[in-house]
């Protein structure tokens, strides 16, 4: 609209939202009040396989093992990547990091230094089949963002047990974590990439330019 600036459009958005709100109780909660959610409650089967045909067709290193060769399958990853040395969360199972391959605490590390090391290895908070999208809510086999954003690499385990079907079904696990823990969420589908306007795909803008996902069989 002609005339109308940026400040002007914000004002009018947020004065809308505050008539649209004049009527609630100043003490009510947003899990006080019911909203009908139609969404899809199950999606098709075979969850497993969708989800890892799904993170294959993002160009991601995946491999799917049972549980006690999850540090086999992190070596192999690390040999496909050229890294020897990973960053890893306080609280990341010890059966997860292979031998051959360094681990450095994430404690206290500076931007700087997650750079230079310029690998990951965590755990995840869930994995979408339906979009072949890995959840992060910073938990404790996750740590701090900056673990999963900045390295060049990230390797990330995601237990069979947390692989759902469709974002829904994602949402209503995530649902009560979140409004207890305020915690943000990372969604994230394969590498890091963008395209500019004459779409040349450059990877590694947002976060890692290298992706790696093992799915624990139990």
């Amino acid at each position: 609209m002609v005339g109308v600036t940026l400040r002007d459009a914000r004002d009018e958005i947020l004065e809308r939202v505050r008539r649209g709100l004049a009527d609630v109780p100043s003490d009510e909660r947003p899990e006080d009040v019911g909203v009908p959610r139609g969404y899809l409650v199950g999606e098709p089967e075979g969850t497993l396989d969708r989800f890892v045909e799904r993170v294959a067709d993002y160009g991601t290193f995946v491999r799917v093992v049972d549980d006690d060769a999850v540090a086999t399958a992190v070596e192999e990853a690390c040999q496909a990547f050229g890294v020897r040395s990973l960053v890893v969360p306080a609280h990341l199972p010890s059966r997860w990091i292979p031998a051959g391959v360094s681990a450095v605490p994430e404690t206290r590390l500076s931007v700087r230094e997650l750079d230079s090391i310029g690998a990951a290895l965590t755990g995840s908070a869930l994995g979408i089949a339906e979009t072949g999208t890995i959840v992060l809510d910073a938990g404790a086999r996750q740590g701090r963002r900056a673990l999963t954003l900045v390295p060049d690499v990230h390797v990330c385990v995601v237990d069979e047990q947390q692989i759902v079907d469709g974002v829904p079904a994602a949402m209503r696990r995530l649902a009560a974590e979140l409004r207890r823990s305020r915690r943000p969420l990372t969604f994230v589908s394969g590498p890091s990439a963008t395209s500019d306007i004459e779409l040349a795909r450059v990877e590694g803008v947002h976060g890692p330019r290298r992706f790696g996902v093992i799915v624990a069989r139990t």
